[in-house]
């Protein structure tokens, strides 16, 4: 009986470290542009990646920044973001963008496109770039 429990307990490690985050489910190895912001086009330039299991990266309409994500697949949850802090033309954009981001809860991916919304009706349209 403790040989198989100390069995089960072993497989069980390796399954934590599985990735189960939207980045294992087509969102890595890509940079996402992000085209649409409830509803509208989203003209300045703001990017995310999935870098590695449970972070997040990319580019704001003016700053970098960088975040955890480690919500399994479909959950997305942003948390720790950190940015740089340069001043553009478009600042508040980027704000709306960074608040857009922690607001998320859901994600899909479907090809070229990734999605993050929420229950409020919230929704951000990103396009892989490249």
């Amino acid at each position: 009986m403790l040989r198989l429990t100390l069995m089960a307990g072993l497989l069980g490690l390796g399954l934590c470290d599985r990735d189960e985050t939207i980045a294992a489910y087509g969102a890595a190895d890509q940079v996402w542009v992000l085209v649409e912001l409830d509803g509208a086009k989203f003209a300045p330039r703001a990017t995310l990646k999935f870098p590695e299991p449970g972070r997040i990266s990319g580019h704001a309409p003016c700053n970098t920044f960088q975040g955890a994500q480690d919500a399994p697949y479909p959950w997305f949850d942003v948390k720790q973001v950190a940015a740089t802090r340069m001043a553009c033309p478009d600042l508040a954009a980027e704000t709306a963008y960074l608040a857009a981001l922690s607001d998320m809860t859901l994600s899909e991916v479907s090809g070229n496109t990734l999605i993050l919304s929420n229950e409020s009706g919230r929704e951000m349209v990103f396009k892989a770039s490249g």
